[in-house]
């Protein structure tokens, strides 16, 4: 069973994330609000998969997912992204991101992504 940590500020993207993925066999070890809480989080739970999302307080999406891929460089990150971010997404890119999940998004596309990892 592949391990989850899920980022984003929106506490119903988390639920629904979370109810996904369990739903279909994922293990979510952990929930972050920030981009800095999902730095201490990866460090403590070592999840298999990370979903970032990119815009967040304190600290966005991809300069979190810069200090994880430093902390271990093979880090599997999804970025999930709302419509007309593509500046954000060639960010993300470029700094390492495995995939990516675009809001509004279905369970079967959330499967689809996180199935390739």
């Amino acid at each position: 069973m592949k391990k989850v940590l899920i980022v984003d500020d929106a506490a119903f993207m988390r639920l629904s994330l979370k109810t996904i993925l369990e739903r279909n066999g994922y293990e979510v070890v952990g929930e972050a609000v920030t981009g800095v809480e999902a730095i201490e989080k990866y460090k403590i739970f070592s999840p298999d998969i990370v979903t970032m999302d990119i815009t967040m307080p304190d600290m966005d999406g991809v300069k979190a997912l810069e200090e994880i891929r430093k902390i271990n460089p093979g880090a599997t990150v999804i970025m999930i992204s709302a419509l007309g971010q593509e500046t954000w997404i060639k960010k993300a890119i470029i700094a390492g991101a495995k995939g990516f999940i675009v809001k509004p998004y279905t369970e079967e596309y959330v499967l689809e992504t996180i199935k390739k990892f």
